[in-house]
C-alpha cells in the first residue's frame, strides 16, 4: 500500500454556550507515502484544526483517521502519544523550545524519551546538518528566530518520522529565514522519504509542495 494517511468523513464541532461551531465539515483526504502537500486558506478556515487532528492533539466529533493502516481515532491518549512520539513530527509557528535547555538538549530530549542510544551525538549530527554546529550549547534566548526554528525542526524529525506536520513554520520569520527553513524542510523529506503536510499563508512555500489543498469554511475545495 502506498497510502500513509486517510481521513474519512471527518467532522469537528465546538460547543460555545448554546451554539455549535462547525470547524471541519465532512473532510475526506488521502496522503501517500513520500508525498508533500500544502494546505492553504484564510485564517479561521480550519487549517490548523486539521493538523491538530492528524497529529492526535484533537479528537474529531465524527469520522475516522487511519494512519499506517491503523485507525487512531479511538485510541487512548497513551497510544496516540506513542504514535506521535515515534512516527509523526510536528513543527509549530511558535517554536516551543524548552527555555533552560541548550539547542542540543532540546533535540536530545526527544531521543532520550524514545530510549535512543547516544542521543547527544545524534542531536549534534542533526543540528550540524542544519548549520547550527556553532550553536550547540546556546539557550533558545541566545538564538535568532531562524535558528530557533531550525532547532525545532531538528527536534521534530529526530526520530525520522514517516509524517511531518508543519503549521505555519515560517510565519514568525523574515524572508531570508523563511526561504532557508523551507529549503531545509523540503530537502529533508526528499532525502529521507517522509511525507509532509504544511499549512502556510505563503504562496511560494505552498507551491513547493507536489499537491495543494485549499480549505474554505471547514471544507476542502
Amino acid at each position: 500500500m502506498n497510502t500513509l494517511l486517510k481521513l474519512k468523513k471527518i467532522n469537528l464541532k465546538y460547543q460555545t454556550g448554546k451554539d455549535n461551531i462547525n470547524v471541519l465539515k465532512n473532510i475526506d483526504l488521502t496522503i501517500k507515502k513520500k508525498e508533500t502537500v500544502s494546505v492553504v486558506g484564510e485564517s479561521g478556515s480550519g487549517k490548523t484544526s486539521l493538523i491538530m487532528l492528524i497529529g492526535g492533539l484533537e479528537r474529531p466529533t465524527s469520522g475516522k483517521i487511519i494512519f499506517q493502516d491503523r485507525e487512531i481515532t479511538n485510541l487512548n491518549e497513551d497510544e496516540v502519544s506513542e504514535i506521535r512520539r515515534q512516527d509523526i513530527g510536528i513543527i509549530f509557528q511558535s517554536f516551543y523550545l524548552i527555555p533552560n535547555y541548550t539547542a542540543v538538549e532540546n533535540v536530545a530530549l526527544t531521543l532520550e524519551l524514545n530510549e535512543f542510544k547516544n542521543p547527544e551525538k545524534e542531536a549534534k549530527s542533526l543540528l550540524d546538518r542544519f548549520g547550527l554546529k556553532h550553536r550547540f550549547n546556546n539557550l533558545p534566548s541566545q538564538l535568532s528566530g531562524g535558528e530557533q526554528q531550525r532547532v525545532a525542526i531538528a527536534r521534530a524529525i529526530a526520530m525520522k518520522p514517516d509524517l511531518i506536520l508543519a503549521d505555519e513554520p515560517t510565519g514568525n520569520l523574515d524572508t531570508e529565514n523563511s526561504i532557508m527553513i523551507s529549503e531545509i524542510l523540503f530537502k529533508y523529506v526528499k532525502e529521507e522519504g517522509s511525507s509532509l503536510i504544511i499549512v502556510t499563508h505563503d504562496p511560494k512555500l505552498a507551491d513547493k509542495a507536489k499537491r495543494k489543498i485549499k480549505i474554505k469554511d471547514g471544507k476542502i475545495k
